[in-house]
């Protein structure tokens, strides 16, 4: 996901190089990358807390080409990809729920099911890709990258690769933290369980929707 390093104003942030990951470039050609296949009987398994793939050859008969390319490889999907392309996880939430930010159910790791993120974290950070502001307990593993520039974030349950997390940006969150999300990378669960005590972010950072 795009760099740290905000100015005053709370929305603008600076998109820098993203030499440390691949990219997918065939969006920004005008073309469009695959819509994630359905879930293998393996996924479902795996969701439940069985044996995960053991080696990459594995993940390919789970994961989508770009998905595997994503959370296997470590490419980043292009800045409003999630939210232009049908069937990516942001242009469904505003086709089917009216909003990029619903308040209830969970965000899921789309390799092994995990719950990542809750629901009310989800806000509106301008930089091109779902950002959080902070995921569930123990489902995010941060690995500092290694030239020390950014700190990547992966599942802790797959060791998928899920973005960069930047911190003390000046967000008015809970936690003044931004998980920089690739969306292909998540699925929303509606029904999953979310907290009552998990904090909702200020209106401004979750704005609705015009209607269509």
């Amino acid at each position: 996901c795009g760099l740290g390093g905000t100015s005053a104003a709370m929305l603008r942030i600076v998109l820098g190089s993203i030499a440390a990951s691949n990219v997918l470039l065939a969006p920004l050609r005008g073309a469009r990358l695959a819509r994630p296949r359905a879930f293998h009987a393996a996924a479902v398994a795996m969701a439940s807390g069985s044996s995960l793939p053991k080696d990459e050859e594995g993940w390919m008969t789970v994961l989508s080409e770009d998905q595997f390319r994503v959370l296997r490889q470590k490419a980043t999907e292009p800045p409003g990809f999630s939210e232009r392309a049908p069937g990516q996880l942001e242009h469904d939430l505003k086709e089917n729920r009216g909003t990029k930010y619903p308040q209830e159910g969970v965000y899921t790791c789309v390799g092994c099911g995990t719950p990542l993120y809750y629901a009310r974290t989800k806000f509106a950070s301008g930089c091109g890709w779902p950002a959080f502001y902070d995921g569930i307990p123990g489902a995010i593993t941060e690995v500092p990258d290694a030239d020390g520039s950014r700190t990547e974030i992966v599942c802790s349950s797959c060791g998928g690769h899920l973005g960069h997390v930047f911190k003390k940006e000046g967000f008015p969150t809970p936690t003044d933290e931004r998980h920089c999300v690739n969306g292909i990378c998540l699925r929303y669960d509606p029904a999953g369980e979310q907290p009552e005590d998990v904090q909702e972010v200020p209106a401004l950072l979750r704005p609705r929707e015009i209607p269509k």
